[in-house]
């Protein structure tokens, strides 16, 4: 295959630009970056879209902030910044790796109001795509601060989607399972409780409601731990949504 040269290559490059606010925590953020290059199974490198990262991990607990209003001003100006950042450097799409911190999207919508047509809303977006599909009922599986927001029933509500979420008794146990992707530790053990815990849900479909529980997914398949259950990610609707546009551009 003849060389391109650089005017060619310049050519077949595309304006569209992705950011991720991360670092809530990393892994998810490293992961979610994997996914999506994989997204791209292209020959060349610059024939995928140009992505730009802020693992912001200094900033401050999302549920804590939700819980107990814990530096919640701090948090939603860190989150604005990333924004303001990533939109001085014309991207296209902002996507926030963290279920969580969409509970403080209005802040930045509020403070910089162009971002509403930028960030994607990957909770709205599954909520979208689920309706598409014609679900009506799904489990949630998220954090506490996540859970106890509403976010997931108030968005879905117009879709005509029912949640059903784990009991505050159960919180403890999806810490567990969050914490051990944080901490890279999971074990046969953490993957067992997780399938369990996965397949008590009476819905055909369960949500992976924060960003590290589908690296917990994962690696419960991967050590024969498989829920009995439909598995839906709205970062993989994000990445879906993101692969639909670039081509499109």
């Amino acid at each position: 295959m003849p060389v391109r040269s650089h005017n060619e290559r310049k050519h077949c490059m595309k304006d569209y630009v992705v950011g991720i606010v991360g670092g809530m925590g990393s892994y998810a953020t490293v992961d979610f970056f994997k996914r999506l290059i994989d997204a791209f199974p292209v020959e060349k490198e610059w024939d995928r879209p140009r992505i730009i990262i802020d693992n912001n991990c200094t900033m401050p607990s999302r549920v804590r902030a939700l819980l107990y209003g814990e530096k919640r001003e701090e948090l939603e100006t860190a989150l604005t910044d990333s924004v303001s950042h990533m939109l001085d450097m014309g991207v296209s799409r902002i996507v926030f790796a963290c279920n969580t911190s969409h509970c403080f999207i209005p802040a930045v919508y509020a403070k910089i109001p162009e971002s509403k047509t930028v960030i994607l809303h990957i909770i709205d977006a599954l909520g979208k795509d689920l309706a598409a599909k014609g679900i009506k009922s799904v489990g949630l599986m998220a954090t506490e601060g996540t859970i106890d927001s509403g976010i997931y029933t108030d968005t879905f509500a117009p879709y005509g989607i029912h949640v059903t979420a784990p009991t505050e008794a159960e919180y403890s146990q999806l810490r567990e399972f969050i914490e051990a992707v944080k901490q890279n530790a999971i074990d046969e053990n953490v993957a067992a409780k997780f399938k369990a815990f996965t397949d008590s849900f009476d819905e055909d479909c369960v949500i992976m409601g924060c960003t590290e529980l589908p690296i917990m997914y994962k690696a419960a398949v991967d050590l024969g731990f498989a829920p009995d259950k439909t598995i839906f990610d709205p970062l993989q609707t994000a990445i879906d949504i993101i692969k639909a546009e670039y081509n499109a551009s």
